[in-house]
């Protein structure tokens, strides 16, 4: 007999349907082989797919996030989605308040909270990724071509750096608006090879100054065939992206909106804040909202 599986299409970091980023999120998945989620991630075709499973202990959610190309740590808009989607059918209650979850991901827990709100944004689920780690710092010669920029499109004396906050991600920033326009996705054959030989899972390009007057921030994030070639917002990014600018001293207020997406119809709001004291950053959160587009069930 056919096995059948609940799923949700949700679009993060959005209060309006067809926004921010969409999300497949199935439930009950804990019989699936990392092989048939892998091959399902493939079929829904976003720019990431979260199975929903059954955790090690009580009070947890165990999650696992694929790509079309591959299986990865933690993700940011899986993991807003993923605690809509959860809320939406009915298996976490925030009638009586906020919750706070533990995620049980491939590399361990992270903490997940979820708020009722109002009219406007009726849930809101702040994710707190993990302590920064602070990677290689390349070659801008070497990079920029990939996107068809040249290094004088950097900010001067931005280095462009590897950061993770759960996920190792290139931090390109850009000196302005047109240079982040004219980026370009880069050539397979030549991005592949630097990223093979590199430390960093995909390449986050951005600029000061958002899409709107709300915003500090604006970015785009490219990949590379099977996956998305650009992804609308990207949280796990957006998180290493604030380490990043606040490392180097670019951006100094402990919290900030960050802006991605706009240019490809899907605009997308994070709600970024960190913990920093003495040049120690101790914890960065990504917050956002979501909405729940398509129900269904597949059947395997």
């Amino acid at each position: 007999m056919p096995t059948s599986y609940p799923f949700l299409l949700v679009d993060a970091f959005t209060t309006r349907p067809l926004g921010g980023n969409p999300c497949a999120v199935v439930l009950d998945a804990d019989d699936l082989s990392p092989e048939q989620m892998q091959r399902l991630a493939r079929e829904f075709n976003q720019s990431e797919t979260a199975f929903v499973r059954r955790a090690s202990q009580g009070g947890a959610v165990a999650v696992r996030y694929f790509t079309p190309a591959e299986e990865i740590p933690l993700a940011g808009h899986p993991t807003i989605a993923t605690a809509v989607a959860l809320v939406h059918a009915g298996r976490v209650s925030v009638a009586a308040g906020p919750q706070e979850l533990q995620f049980e991901l491939r590399d361990g827990p992270i903490r997940v909270g979820i708020a009722p709100g109002s009219a406007a944004e009726p849930l809101q689920v702040t994710m707190t990724q993990r302590p920064p780690v602070f990677g290689a710092v390349h070659d801008a010669a070497a990079v920029l071509p990939l996107f068809g920029l040249t290094p004088a499109d950097v900010l001067p004396g931005a280095p462009v750096q590897t950061v993770s906050t759960g996920t190792p991600q290139l931090m390109i920033l850009l000196r302005d608006h047109a240079a982040l326009r004219r980026a370009r996705t880069p050539e397979a054959g030549a991005y592949a090879a630097y990223r093979q030989g590199s430390d960093f899972f995909s390449p986050h390009l951005f600029c000061l100054g958002g899409a709107t007057p709300a915003g500090s921030t604006f970015a785009r994030h490219f990949g590379t065939p099977p996956d998305i070639l650009e992804d609308p917002v990207t949280g796990s990014a957006t998180g290493a992206m604030a380490a990043y600018l606040h490392r180097h001293g670019y951006l100094t207020a402990s919290a900030f909106v960050a802006e991605q997406g706009h240019w490809l119809g899907r605009p997308g709001t994070v709600h970024v804040r960190l913990d920093a004291a003495d040049g120690i950053i101790r914890s960065v959160q990504i917050a956002g909202t979501g909405v729940v587009l398509v129900e269904g069930r597949l059947t395997l």
